[in-house]
């Protein structure tokens, strides 16, 4: 039984901060290549951000100098750390995995392996 979990969103100003986990359970972390990613309503699904095997981080232009990803492999838990949010930040939020190797830290969702049911972030001007 191999799942993933978001938690963390919730409505906050702009200018805000918020901190996403996603925990998994029936495999290690250290196996995959962990991405979160984004979908609000009318628009395509977006990537975010991807940690790797080696733990390199890697952003979209979009959140990149203010989202902050990272893994513990010990806990199986990945954080998305979001700062300075805006409004075009509002969406649904998705951790998912990426067991092949090498790591495409740009790879569409359509290529993942497992994903959560997202947690909601809204961003209020």
């Amino acid at each position: 039984q191999v799942q993933l979990e978001e938690s963390g969103g919730e409505s906050v100003q702009a200018g805000g901060s918020l901190r996403l986990s996603c925990t998994a359970s029936g495999f290690t972390y250290s196996s995959y290549c962990i991405h979160w990613f984004r979908h609000a309503p009318g628009k395509e699904t977006e990537g975010v951000a991807a940690v790797d095997r080696d733990g390199r981080t890697h952003y979209f232009d979009s959140v990149k100098d203010r989202f902050t990803i990272s893994k513990d492999n010990a806990k199986n838990i990945s954080y998305l750390q979001m700062n300075d949010l805006k409004p075009e930040d509002t969406a649904m939020y998705y951790c998912a995995a990426d067991l092949r190797l090498p790591c495409d830290p740009f790879a569409s969702f359509d290529a993942m392996d497992y994903w959560g049911k997202g947690t909601l972030v809204t961003i209020s001007s």
